[in-house]
């Protein structure tokens, strides 16, 4: 399989409490396979399909800039930008605090 080019993150905010980054992909740029460490919201700036590889297989999200979504710690994927333009979404961390 080809390499896939990396996706650009540039952390905006990063302290004890929360992690916000925003992501930018130009058509066929993958963030690479993670794991989600801390519960997370994603924030589409653009609108059209990433493709979601996971340990269940392929998967396409149609996401529509502006309109939000939540997932749960544990998540583990590769996000690939499948568009012919390039896709921009922010995700917001949200880091374990204090005694829960």
């Amino acid at each position: 399989m080809a390499s896939r080019g990396a996706a650009r993150s540039t952390v905006q905010i990063d302290n004890e409490r929360t992690r916000v980054t925003e992501w930018r992909f130009a058509p066929g740029e993958a963030t690479g396979w993670h794991r989600h460490q801390y519960d997370y919201v994603v924030v589409p700036m653009s609108t059209g399909t990433l493709r979601l590889d996971t340990v269940d297989g392929i998967h396409e999200a149609e996401l529509v800039g502006g309109q939000s979504y939540f997932r749960n710690a544990g998540v583990e994927h590769d996000v690939i930008n499948v568009n012919d333009h390039e896709f921009v979404f922010v995700e917001i961390e949200f880091k374990r605090h204090g005694s829960t």
